[in-house]
């Protein structure tokens, strides 16, 4: 009788725990085939002048931030490899010996300054821009691995909406926030790679910051940023 009750018993359950199982599984195999990484980050970096003029020089503390949001669009199926497109915004400031401001006229100055023949206490100039960056990834991460390798490389179309230039010298401070030879649109080629929560960010912008009428001497500007830094990922 007992034994009758037990496999009547088992027989009841045995369709429910199955319907159990199933579902266990569909679950899985629903988290696996739809989980993304790293959608939302945020980056620190300390700026360094390059193809800088002659006699030009970096000053002071020079950095910048940057964070947005990816769509992260995994290629394969185990989602390791994807590429990731997004909207960001990027503050950058940079200190140096370059003169970039407007004589009574209207018409844009640049030039070299000496700091043993002109004494001065800032000389620098920021931009704020938009950014649409567009990255190749790979990683070695799964749905339950949230500690994983990572290399992240693309490129980002930047638009400055704001640029200032910014002169102090015996308490007067000048400020320009109009030069007419300051490229707008910026392309900068980033890498960023790590492991866990530390990735290390390394970019370069590949148009100068000035177009061909920017020039001293008759030599154009021809001067880049090399931006080196951390990058913070989160979800």
């Amino acid at each position: 009788m007992k034994f009758s009750l037990l496999l009547l018993s088992a027989l009841l359950i045995s369709p429910f725990y199955t319907i159990a199982q199933s579902s266990m599984i569909e679950k899985s195999q629903t988290i696996d085939s739809l989980y993304r990484e790293d959608q939302i980050y945020l980056g620190i970096n300390v700026n360094f002048l390059n193809e800088r003029p002659k006699g030009v020089v970096t000053e002071s503390f020079v950095g910048g931030i940057n964070f947005g949001f990816l769509r992260d669009m995994p290629l394969n199926k185990t989602r390791n490899v994807a590429i990731a497109a997004g909207l960001g915004y990027a503050y950058n400031n940079y200190g140096h010996s370059l003169f970039v401001g407007k004589d009574a006229s209207g018409e844009s100055i640049f030039s070299v300054l000496d700091s043993d023949l002109i004494d001065y206490d800032k000389n620098r100039f920021e931009t704020h821009e938009i950014e649409l960056p567009l990255e190749l990834r790979w990683r070695t991460s799964t749905h339950e691995e949230y500690k994983f390798w990572r290399i992240y490389g693309g490129v980002k179309l930047g638009y400055a909406f704001h640029f200032k230039s910014v002169f102090k010298q015996d308490g007067d401070k000048f400020r320009e926030t109009k030069i007419d030879e300051f490229e707008r649109l910026r392309y900068t080629a980033f890498l960023n790679f790590g492991y866990n929560t530390f990735n290390l960010q390394i970019q370069y912008t590949i148009n100068s910051f000035f177009n061909e009428e920017a020039q001293i001497d008759g030599v154009p500007i021809n001067m880049t940023a090399i931006k080196l830094g951390l990058m913070f990922y989160i979800l």
